[in-house]
Formats: C-alpha cells, structure tokens, sequence
C-alpha cells in the first residue's frame, strides 16, 4: 500500500482539461514538504501520548466510537478504494459509491486520490526492484542496509522530491471528472478528517471538552495509527512475513496486522493475484475489507467483483518439495 504527499496546488482548470493536470513529473514545494512534515508529525507526538493521556483523562466511551467509526471508514477508503478500487479495478462501482470511495479515502490523510493510485501502480510494476518507490530491500540486505531501507519504505520515501508521473501511471482517473474533482478538493476533506470528529464529540457530549478528546483521539491519533498501519504494509510486509504464493518480490503475510489494516497485511497473495478482491484466502484470514466488498455487492452498488476461485488461489501456491 502507498501513502501519498499531501496537498496538491494546480489550478480548477483540471476539470476542463483533466488529460493536462496533476502531471506528476515535477518536484514538490518546500512548503509541500514542511506541511507532510507537520501532518505526519503532529499525529505521531498524538499516538505516543495516547498511554499516559488516556491513563490520566480525556477518553470516553463517545471518543472510543467516533474514532473506530472515522478508523474504519478512512481505512476502508484507502484498502477498497484507493486500493483495491482505484489501484486495481478488483471490482466496478457504481458512480455514488465510486465518488464516495474517493471521497472517504481522502479522509485518510494519505494524499489525493491520483496521487496515490500513481505510486501505488508504479510500486507494483517495479516491486522490490529498481523504480520501486518505497521498497525496504533498496539499500541492499545486511542489517544496517535493512533498517535504512525500512526507514525509507515506511515512511522516508514520503520526503522524494521526485513524483510519479501521473499521466503515465493513472491516464484513466485524469479522464474522469469526478475523480479529478475529488482530487482537487483534497486540502478541503483533510479539514473535514479533522474537524469533523471534534464536532461530532462536542455535540454528544455537549461539552468543549467532549470536542477536545474526540479531536484527539479521533482526529490525531486515529490518522497517525492508519497511517503508520498503511506505511507498515509498504515496510513490514515487504520484510517479514509467511509467502505461501508466488510472486516476484518479497511480500509476506503478516498475521498481526490483519486487524488494523482492514485484511491488507495478507499482501503476499496480493502481490500474487493483485487484481483479486480477497487478499485473505486461507481459513482464519480476515480480511474485512473483502467483506465490506461483499456487502456493496449484495446491495447492488459494486459489481463485476473478481473474487479469486479455488482453483485461481492453488494454482498460485508455492509447491514445497
């Protein structure tokens, strides 16, 4: 998975003329760099001081829903739409759930959605090889080579003054309007992700202080989880981890991240089969965001969703002698 820089400056004639925006190609600002400084750091210094805020004061059961809530709805933006979606075209969407998906990934914090379609597409071409945006491998294999290159995949790579070319890597999302649309009102839906939990927790609770903890919490602490959550599915599952399927790169399945990542940290299948809609395929893989796939299916808003067969899956398999 990718998570992408944060703000995106071109002007609202994307819309008009979607084919010429969001190249790419250029470099970012400094002050491009210093704002995903501010929005990676400011959540991290939040998670760490989750323990002792939540030991002393300041978490109740209304800051424990909203976040889980706003967690599982930024994450499922990002794991089915950024991802699986956008990414992939593991299944078709129709139009609302498809601007919804875009809009709700956004909610992540994780970059505009073209923007993170791009590099997540050029990580899959050059996986854990030359090219590859954010592999752990990049520096070689000894350990100190290792520990630099899982730096880099987690989140190092964020600070590459390089973009992917977006014109290259995700010519369809720039022909789509809509897209484009959701794209450029990016900075606005970040103020949403942050403001929102905050109103939600004042008006439960009627309290500025219910509006205090709800930001924290559900604003602050929920963005730095999901992000350190997708950046360890770049990092983590491309270092550790069970390959029971063959790929041409080095991602595992990472049992203990299953949970957060909404199903994602079962990468190795991914990796795999990427177009396949179910990442957990084996008996005791959870993959939450499969069956939140399966429920829009049911309700007649996705369709065409490529759910891998049996016989697609051990055919995959790596055969042990």
């Amino acid at each position: 998975m990718t998570a992408s820089p944060l703000i995106d400056t071109r002007t609202d004639d994307a819309l008009e003329h979607p084919e010429t925006a969001f190249h790419g190609d250029d470099q970012k600002k400094v002050w491009e760099q210093i704002a995903l400084g501010l929005f990676i750091g400011i959540p991290f210094v939040a998670l760490v001081a989750a323990v002792p805020v939540a030991w002393g004061w300041g978490l109740g059961w209304s800051d424990i829903v909203i976040a889980v809530v706003m967690y599982f709805l930024s994450g499922f933006g990002i794991t089915g739409g950024f991802h699986r979606y956008f990414t992939h075209g593991a299944f078709k969407a129709k139009r609302p759930l498809r601007i919804a998906l875009a809009v709700i990934g956004s909610l992540a914090v994780e970059g505009p959605v073209i923007r993170w379609v791009a590099d997540h597409r050029r990580h899959h071409k050059f996986s854990d090889k030359e090219g590859d945006p954010h592999s752990p491998w990049r520096y070689g294999e000894t350990v100190p080579a290792l520990l630099k290159g899982l730096y880099h995949a987690h989140m190092g790579w964020l600070f590459d003054v390089e973009q992917t070319n977006q014109r290259q890597y995700a010519p369809d999302l720039l022909k789509d309007k809509d897209i484009v649309r959701v794209s450029r009102w990016f900075p606005y839906i970040v103020i949403t992700s942050l403001l929102l939990p905050a109103a939600l927790g004042a008006l439960v609770t009627w309290s500025w202080q219910g509006g205090l903890t709800a930001f924290f919490w559900a604003s602050l602490v929920r963005i730095a989880l999901l992000h350190h959550v997708t950046w360890s599915i770049n990092s983590i599952c491309h270092a550790i981890g069970e390959r029971g399927f063959a790929s041409r790169d080095r991602s595992g399945n990472v049992w203990w991240l299953a949970i957060l990542s909404l199903g994602e940290s079962w990468h190795n299948l991914h990796h795999a089969d990427p177009t396949s809609a179910r990442h957990g395929v084996d008996r005791g893989q959870v993959d939450i965001t499969a069956r939140t796939i399966w429920v829009f299916e049911k309700l007649g808003w996705a369709y065409d969703v490529r759910w891998p067969s049996t016989a697609r899956v051990d055919s995959k398999r790596v055969v042990k002698a």
